[in-house]
C-alpha cells in the first residue's frame, strides 16, 4: 500500500496562471507541427517564458500538440522539436491568446 499522498498546496499566483477554458479552446484547434486532428494535447512553452524549474508556465504559454508530436517535443527540447517541426512555438502561443475567447484574462496574467 502506498503512503498517504501529501497534498500539493498552490499559491494565489498560481492559481491565477490557469484558464481551463484557454487550454480548451487551444485543445480544440488541429496540431500546430503535423495537422493531426487526434488525441490534441496542450503543450506548454517553457523556453523564455514565466516557468522556471519545476513550474508550469501559465496557461498563456500553450500550443495544440497532437500526443504524439507533444511527446516528441519533451524528447527532443524545445529548441530541436521547433527546428524539427518548422514551428515558432511562442509566437504560436501568443497566436492563441489574441483569439482566445479569454484574451483579456490572459493578458492579465502576463502583466501581472
Amino acid at each position: 500500500m502506498l503512503p498517504r499522498r501529501i497534498p500539493k498546496r498552490r499559491s494565489d499566483a498560481q492559481t491565477r496562471k490557469r484558464s481551463i477554458a484557454h487550454c480548451n479552446f487551444v485543445r480544440s484547434h488541429a496540431c500546430c507541427s503535423c495537422g493531426s486532428t487526434a488525441a490534441i494535447e496542450v503543450a506548454h512553452v517553457r523556453t523564455g517564458t514565466d516557468g522556471g524549474m519545476g513550474t508550469k508556465p501559465s496557461d498563456c504559454w500553450t500550443i495544440s500538440l497532437c500526443h504524439d508530436c507533444h511527446a516528441r517535443q519533451h524528447q527532443m527540447g524545445e529548441g530541436s522539436f521547433e527546428k524539427w517541426a518548422g514551428i515558432d512555438m511562442k509566437y504560436l502561443a501568443r497566436e492563441f491568446v489574441k483569439a482566445s475567447p479569454r484574451r483579456r484574462e490572459l493578458e492579465d496574467m502576463v502583466n501581472g
